[in-house]
């Protein structure tokens, strides 16, 4: 199995969840931050972790753990590629230049309940799929609900003419839940994107597609987090 790299971005100046990188969570001093990269570290497939960040406490906490975890590197990243403007693709090209592995894995602190084996899943799944004619893979939710369409004044995922079908016979739809995405850095430098032309989907369900998005996303992956760790 080839070398796979993490890229864990953080940049300073949240504006939906002030400070969610490294504000106290479920008790954890370094909140989300502590929770991902002890998350990370618990994986066997993982080459290298590099934190990508602007925040001065994500930077300090990280380099205070990469003083014991070798896999763990970190790196400041510039200014003009933190920024709530900033294109997603001119991140996605800067990616490949700071991770060493010929497979790059990227995922958010905005996680937290993507545990260590989860990853290691990922990743056996990803290369499993290689071999079956996808180039890439990301995390989703399914969604097979009655989605009604304003514009169109009708349901989006009927698959009949029946007006109110049983929800398991609407087409699913999915959400990327953006707990991780895995391609090699020949697509991201191919492609310029964190996924290729043909991304198997890994469904992802309940609390473990979680992403904390909203400052009440915020409060309620903390209470999920402290039930699961018996804290409440």
């Amino acid at each position: 199995m080839e070398g796979v790299s993490v890229f864990l971005p953080t940049r300073k100046g949240s504006e939906r969840v002030a400070n969610k990188n490294t504000r106290i969570f479920a008790n954890v001093a370094n909140g989300l931050l502590e929770v991902k990269l002890n998350q990370l570290l618990q994986t066997k497939l993982v080459d290298e972790i590099i934190l990508s960040s602007n925040d001065e406490a994500s930077l300090d906490y990280g380099k205070k753990l990469s003083k014991e975890e070798k896999r763990l590197k970190i790196i400041e990243r510039p200014d003009h590629l933190a920024l709530s403007s900033t294109n997603l693709l001119d991140l996605v090209k800067y990616v490949p230049a700071i991770c060493s592995m010929p497979h790059l894995l990227w995922t958010h602190v905005t996680s937290p309940f993507v545990t260590g084996e989860d990853y290691d899943s990922a990743i056996e799944t990803y290369f499993k799929t290689l071999k079956e004619g996808n180039d890439s893979l990301m995390s989703v939710k399914t969604l097979q609900n009655f989605l009604w369409s304003k514009e169109k004044n009708d349901l989006i995922n009927r698959m009949s003419e029946i007006k109110w079908p049983r929800t398991q016979d609407l087409m699913p739809l999915y959400e990327i839940d953006s707990a991780f995405f895995i391609a090699s850095r020949n697509v991201y430098i191919d492609n310029q994107d964190r996924i290729g032309k043909k991304p198997f989907l890994m469904e992802q369900s309940g609390y473990k597609s979680f992403d904390v998005d909203w400052e009440d996303d915020f409060e309620l992956a903390e209470l999920i987090y402290k039930h699961l760790n018996g804290k409440v």
